[in-house]
């Protein structure tokens, strides 16, 4: 069953992003999970089955001034344990009918070069590289 996160799915989704190898602290992730489930242009899914959260995906609504609008997803984490079961193609097209419903018709995403199985995954649902960049950053 895939449905919107809520308050009670935050330790689950932590774990997942975990598995990313982001692993902020209890405080800081509840902070970012409850602005992000606050902002009216962002999603948050979960993919459950009898109660364990086996997949989480966000995606959100961006405007541009260089193309249209578009949604993006920012991210997607099936649990290792059940990958390769249809999970994260079922997250993604959920993403996809949820950017058709706001009327959005573009999704696009961003995944680092040394996921090679991430991008075959995608590359395996219609999506195709659109070009290469370098992350810059202050902090």
């Amino acid at each position: 069953m895939i449905r919107d996160a809520e308050p009670r799915d935050l330790s689950g989704v932590r774990r997942l992003i975990g598995q990313l190898g982001y692993a902020p602290d209890e405080a800081e992730f509840r902070r970012r999970f409850e602005s992000v489930t606050a902002a009216a242009a962002h999603r948050i899914m979960v993919a459950e089955d009898q109660g364990v959260i086996m997949g989480m995906l966000h995606v959100f609504e961006r405007p541009a001034l260089d193309k249209g609008c578009e949604a993006v997803v920012q991210a997607l984490v099936v649990d290792d344990t059940m990958r390769g079961r249809g999970v994260g193609e079922a997250l993604m097209r959920e993403a996809e009918a949820w950017a058709a419903r706001r009327g959005l018709a573009v999704t696009s995403l961003y995944t680092r070069i040394d996921r090679e199985r991430a991008r075959s995954f995608y590359e395996r649902l219609g999506y195709r590289l659109k070009a290469t960049s370098h992350l810059m950053a202050r902090e």
